[in-house]
């Protein structure tokens, strides 16, 4: 499907994340090995809608070398026809549509995963957009609406218009994030439909990734909260296929990436303002503290200048011990757990992360 993909390995895609996978994020990821496959922040569409010129820049300033697809939400079809047809444009591998957020300001507007109520409308879109689109054009989506039985009649729908991959979060749109994947409906998908399929949701590890594609047979998998914890996920995952030493970076090393992500997104901030900026900086250290001394998230939710900020990373990372492979199992972030199994009992796999 993209040229220079693996074939000797499922590909390793970011998943889109919104306020997360933006150029800055993109940009430091890359520097610890990095996806195969970049999606972009969702571009809003509506009737009077014009795409966001910072989404826009991790696409024509993309740093890491490797395909990005521009994905959209909404569900006007002139609009959506309109700015896929705006975004071929610029440099993209393709474009997306995203069938999955589970949002409830967005299900209530009849976007996202609100269209997997809506099948008739979805039919439409796809026709619409596949008639627009020369290059690429993939969905994103959830196993169902409601209930996972909803995911055949969704995949007849699929299947009429020679999409080019179908990403597949695991859950439905009710599940959010809160409940076991639904495995064996990616599987109905792998065997079913004439596209790639990617397996999104779970992957926190190499054992959870192996699992997931094992029980799926997918053609890749989509990371994204795991990547925000541990970006040297990707790297890790292309040593467990492939059967070499998986990379253990010590905690030494991720306080390297707590340094380097909050100087890029200094860097990128307009009107930089200290203590905003760390603010913004602990909506990401939420993931990353996962897995530590829970002293450490409940100290720096009260950090409110760089200074304290630095100084309490520096008490709990400054030092040579193995960063914790996962998180707790009773994090409250990655709940839902779910027993895949590779060959032997593998843990319970946690919540994915993307809309």
């Amino acid at each position: 499907m993209i040229d220079l993909l693996p074939t000797d390995r499922p590909a390793l895609y970011l998943a889109p994340m919104q306020d997360v996978t933006d150029l800055t994020f993109m940009r430091v990821l890359s520097r610890y090995g990095g996806a195969d496959v970049y999606v972009t922040e969702y571009f809003r569409v509506h009737e009077v809608s014009v795409p966001d010129p910072w989404i826009l820049r991790s696409i024509d300033e993309n740093p890491t070398g490797r395909p990005v697809f521009a994905q959209m939400i909404g569900q006007d079809i002139e609009a959506l026809v309109r700015t896929a047809k705006e975004l071929l444009r610029h440099p993209v591998a393709g474009i997306d549509l995203n069938l999955g957020c589970p949002a409830p300001v967005v299900c209530k507007k009849e976007a996202g995963g609100g269209l997997l109520r809506n099948l008739p409308k979805v039919d439409r879109i796809l026709g619409a957009l596949r008639d627009a689109i020369p290059t690429r054009f993939t969905v994103k989506t959830r196993v169902g609406y409601d209930s996972p039985d909803e995911f055949p009649a969704l995949l007849d729908v699929f299947r009429r218009h020679s999409i080019d991959a179908l990403a597949i979060h695991g859950r439905t749109v009710v599940e959010r994030y809160q409940t076991p994947v639904h495995p064996e409906r990616i599987r109905e998908a792998v065997e079913t439909m004439p596209c790639p399929v990617i397996a999104n949701g779970n992957v926190i590890d190499v054992p959870t990734g192996l699992a997931y594609h094992e029980q799926t047979a997918a053609a890749g998998l989509m990371i994204g909260r795991g990547a925000i914890r541990n970006p040297w996920l990707f790297d890790q995952l292309r040593a467990g296929f492939s059967g070499d030493p998986v990379p253990a970076p010590t905690c030494r090393d991720l306080l390297g990436y707590v340094r380097t992500l909050y100087e890029e997104i200094a860097r990128d901030t307009s009107g930089f303002e200290p203590h905003l900026h760390v603010q913004r900086m602990k909506k990401t250290m939420v993931y990353v503290t996962q897995g530590h001394d829970p002293e450490f998230e409940y100290r720096l939710r009260r950090a409110k200048q760089p200074e304290e900020f630095h100084s309490i990373c520096d008490a709990f990372l400054d030092h040579d011990e193995p960063m914790p492979p996962r998180p707790n199992e009773n994090s409250r972030l990655f709940c839902g757990f779910s027993e895949l199994k590779s060959g032997a009992s593998q843990p319970p796999l946690p919540s994915p992360s993307s809309p």
